[in-house]
């Protein structure tokens, strides 16, 4: 009895207790809840009366300022204008579609194996064809495209934004820029006037006006991401590369095609995407239009570049470079070697010297130097500033030719060929290994353009004869009536043969 009685005790201090703890935890909860609520409250008050009295204060500070002074803290410090309309006005009725056709017989002979797959009488009969982009530079129909545009052509048709359409004829190809000038039969055309590309800066609006499937122009926007960029695209020797980086869109079947300032004026022409599918990804590059300048009147005045040469090998200034050579700067294009009997040899240029600036155009790198070189001519004079050790000097540079002449070149043109030559320097004799060969320098309109020749093969052979002379050359071909063979090599060193007849 007593057991139980114990035990009913037990049971109700237990639950009491518990009963009392329960308590406990809800006045703490309340008061816990209370608390943050209770901060809440403050917190909130708080801020109502910083903003409020913020305002107040602003508001009476601004009733204080002149009328005037308040409307230019109104706008923004830069007036930003997103109306493209007058330059898509002025861009798209001056690019132009071009599409380039290859014979069947002339493919397959670049492409053998295509025939062995297909059979010697097979089929394949349609043309092969290409296209791109082009933008006029004149009222009378001159105009600039890609080099690379017209590879493997027979015929090339212009096709305008009112779609019109026009034979075209080659004035002149680049390799070392991938540039091209061609030339149509018409009058009164809209073309687009060049811009100052140095002028152009970092961030300021680009449109990318191109002509790709001849769906008439089409046009995107973006902004310029960098400039002077070397990408490693042009493998020719000579090759002068300092693009013009955009995020504007474009796509295969744009090159060739403009890129204008909101100007209506031309940057650059469109030439390559940085993709790993061959799709737009993000960055395209562009030729600036100074450099585009420069070599379309030369191939209009000489049907091929007068190229200057400032005669050095140089390398852009890495950290290591300049703790190896112990330079205290990272700007600038470094002298790593002097060509002999080049302009910099003959004007007191010397190995490791840092040239920072042409003509008063600060230089930073060497794409920048060669963009800058690439503007002159032969037989110009630059002054060069150069940062030796602990000095810098002004030097006057006379810039020559690859062939160390401050002459402009005097190409031996070959009419009936429709192209210009000049035989192989002793250094690219060397390089093939080749006592004696010619380079084409130029094609226009004749043998070589209807073969497909390109510009920048070298001739070895003519009819299994090898050549010894520019001059035997020249009187052979002159005069000769029958079947032609060549042999040679591509400017990549690649074999190649070309055949043709000339009546």
């Amino acid at each position: 009895m007593d057991d139980k009685i114990s035990t009913h005790k037990a049971k109700k201090e237990y639950f009491y207790k518990l009963e009392t703890i329960s308590k406990q935890n809800l006045m703490k909860a309340k008061y816990l809840i209370l608390y943050f609520f209770s901060t809440f409250l403050a917190i909130f008050a708080a801020l109502y009366l910083y903003d409020f009295w913020n305002n107040r204060a602003f508001v009476t500070q601004s009733e204080a300022l002149p009328l005037q002074y308040v409307s230019n803290m109104a706008q923004p410090s830069v007036e930003i204008n997103f109306d493209f309309t007058r330059a898509v006005e002025a861009g798209v009725d001056a690019v132009v579609h071009i599409t380039t056709t290859i014979n069947k017989e002339k493919y397959l002979n670049e492409n053998p194996l295509l025939e062995y797959f297909l059979g010697e009488n097979n089929n394949f009969d349609m043309p092969i064809m290409g296209a791109g982009s082009g933008v006029i530079l004149s009222s009378d129909g001159y105009i600039v495209t890609n080099n690379h545009v017209l590879a493997n052509y027979d015929k090339i048709n212009v096709i305008l934004n009112d779609k019109r359409s026009f034979k075209a004829k080659i004035i002149g190809r680049d390799l070392s820029t991938d540039l091209a000038l061609l030339k149509i039969d018409a009058q009164n055309l809209i073309y687009l006037n060049f811009s100052n590309s140095d002028s152009s800066k970092v961030g300021e609006w680009v449109l990318a006006v191109g002509n790709p499937f001849n769906l008439t122009s089409t046009v995107t926007a973006g902004i310029i991401s960098a400039k002077a960029r070397n990408i490693g695209l042009l493998k020719d020797k000579e090759a002068v590369e300092s693009f013009i980086q955009t995020d504007a869109a474009v796509n295969p079947g744009n090159s060739g095609g403009a890129l204008i300032n909101p100007k209506g004026e031309l940057v650059g022409i469109n030439t390559a995407i940085a993709s790993r599918t061959g799709s737009y990804a993000g960055y395209s590059f562009a030729i600036p239009s100074n450099i585009v300048k420069k070599v379309v009147s030369d191939l209009k005045l000489y049907g091929t570049v007068q190229r200057a040469m400032l005669g050095v090998n140089l390398e852009d200034i890495t950290q290591d470079l300049a703790t190896k050579h112990e330079l205290n700067t990272l700007e600038g294009a470094f002298v790593s070697e002097i060509i002999s009997n080049g302009a910099a040899a003959n004007s007191g240029i010397k190995a490791h010297d840092i040239i920072t600036s042409i003509n008063g155009n600060k230089i930073s790198k060497v794409s920048e130097l060669q963009e800058q070189i690439s503007r002159f001519h032969p037989g110009d004079k630059i002054k060069l500033l150069v940062a030796r050790k602990n000095s810098t000097q002004e030097i006057t540079v006379v810039l020559r030719n690859a062939e160390g002449s401050a002459e402009l070149k005097s190409y031996s043109e070959i009419s009936v060929l429709g192209a210009s030559f000049r035989p192989l320097l002793s250094e690219e004799l060397q390089q093939f290994g080749l006592d004696f060969a010619i380079r084409v320098e130029s094609i226009k309109s004749g043998k070589l353009e209807s073969a497909n020749v390109p510009v920048g093969f070298i001739i070895t052979k003519f009819n299994n004869k090898k050549l010894k002379s520019m001059e035997e050359f020249k009187g052979e071909i002159e005069n000769y009536k029958g079947g032609v063979y060549l042999e040679g090599l591509l400017p990549n060193g690649e074999k190649a043969y070309f055949a043709f007849g000339i009546n």
